[in-house]
């Protein structure tokens, strides 16, 4: 199956109400449109930065839909449709498809810690059950818990014809290298790992699905664009501002601190959902000093 995605693709915050009560879809609405208006190439929706393990299924369906109908037509909209269940991932999947996203970026299940022939067979299953759509492998063994290691990843890229490509958050350069060495040639792999996007550009990857690009995405499109033309002494200048924006944002708390990112630049992203919780005064206090400092605000 072809198909072509590259380039800057924003993990768009899920902004919640006060308490994390409800999806405020409106906001969804108005963050999608802002960041299609920044230049990115594509959205990817309902992820971890998304918050999407932390939503029922009719809520990750609506917000797709939001998205979908707010930018669908400007930039390419992946559904994260990943769920601890087969059928549940199959039933997003197919949703998905239906509502006119262009791709599903399906995590590998978690909680339970299973084998390479359980996550083989989970991902035919749902392969096969939406044959005409186009599905990203989404490794990210921090969280999901099991991992897509290389083989697992080459086997389903060789023998699967709508697994056209992989999400790698691992953090493990060997093992994107060597899937990048390995794959077929259709097979398509975007970095993860914000620390590392031109890095992993310049080995192959053809663009980032990035949690730091709802605040920064300038930044992104910067080492981008730069390594695309060859100017890798520029592509590194932006990494190193990516490096100092990752220092302040990509630990403890991280969602919440891309939401209070998001107002410092002057938009409301609402609200994290619990069991997450907000930033202190200080811990605001001192995201915006860091920020501050690296003249990322």
């Amino acid at each position: 199956m072809k198909f072509q995605i590259n380039g800057v693709i924003p993990a768009i915050l899920t902004p919640f109400t006060k308490g994390g009560k409800s999806v405020d879809y409106d906001r969804v609405k108005a963050l999608a449109a802002r960041l299609a208006g920044q230049g990115v190439h594509g959205l990817f929706v309902c992820g971890t930065t998304g918050e999407g393990p932390l939503m029922t299924l009719d809520e990750r369906k609506l917000t797709l839909q939001a998205v979908v109908q707010e930018v669908g037509k400007r930039v390419t909209v992946v559904a994260h449709t990943g769920c601890f269940d087969t059928a549940s991932t199959i039933e997003l999947t197919r949703h998905a498809r239906d509502i006119g996203a262009k791709a599903a970026g399906i995590v590998a299940p978690g909680f339970f810690g299973y084998d390479d022939a359980a996550l083989l067979a989970h991902y035919r299953a749902i392969a096969a059950a939406v044959k005409d759509f186009p599905i990203l492998l989404y490794n990210i063994p921090g969280c999901a818990k099991n991992e897509l290691t290389p083989p697992v990843v080459l086997e389903l890229a060789r023998t699967v014809d709508n697994i056209v490509g992989i999400k790698d958050s691992s953090g493990s350069m060997p093992n994107l290298n060597r899937v990048l060495a390995d794959k077929p040639a259709d097979f398509t792999v975007i970095n993860g790992v914000d620390e590392y996007a031109m890095q992993a550009q310049i080995a192959g990857a053809a663009g980032f699905v990035a949690s730091t690009a709802n605040v920064l995405p300038e930044v992104f499109l910067g080492i981008y664009n730069s390594v695309k033309k060859g100017d890798l002494k520029k592509a590194w200048e932006t990494q190193k501002k990516l490096g100092r924006a990752c220092a302040a944002f990509c630990y403890g708390r991280m969602v919440a601190r891309y939401k209070e990112g998001l107002r410092l630049r002057g938009f409301d992203a609402g609200y994290v959902r619990s069991p997450q919780r907000e930033l202190t005064k200080q811990e605001k206090s001192e995201l915006a000093k860091a920020l501050n400092a690296a003249g990322l605000i």
